[in-house]
């Protein structure tokens, strides 16, 4: 994972395992840094991925509903998380292709369309 931008941020990530969903977070990482978050080979074609930008506020969200708390957490399953005494929070998806290794980057909103939202970027990594 790498922030290229200048705000610290902090990222969760969402995928499945042979025992179902699991939901883990807090990675902190600091502006322009890259930090590895899965150690190994990449067991999942899909993860999810739901970020916020701690100095400048904004967050990177999708479609993709998950667990979170404020605190750091490890979260099995997705169901009824506010029941659970959880957060609700959208994921993005991202499809590695069954890739062994995958960066994914979080960029600032684009200069050029004022309000555009945070984007995200993701490339096998060779």
């Amino acid at each position: 994972m790498c922030n290229n931008t200048e705000s610290r941020v902090g990222v969760s990530l969402g995928y499945r395992d042979a025992s179902g969903w699991v939901t883990e977070g807090w990675w902190n990482l600091k502006g322009r840094t890259c930090e590895t978050l899965v150690r190994g080979e990449l067991s999942a074609k899909y993860f999810y991925v739901y970020a916020v930008d701690y100095d400048r506020g904004g967050e990177w969200n999708g479609r993709s509903f998950m667990c979170t708390r404020e605190r750091e957490f490890v979260i099995r399953g997705v169901e009824d998380c506010l029941a659970r005494g959880f957060d609700r929070s959208g994921f993005i998806e991202i499809d590695t292709g069954q890739q062994k290794a995958w960066t994914i980057e979080l960029t600032d909103p684009g200069r050029s369309m004022p309000g555009a939202p945070p984007a995200i970027a993701a490339a096998p990594r060779g």
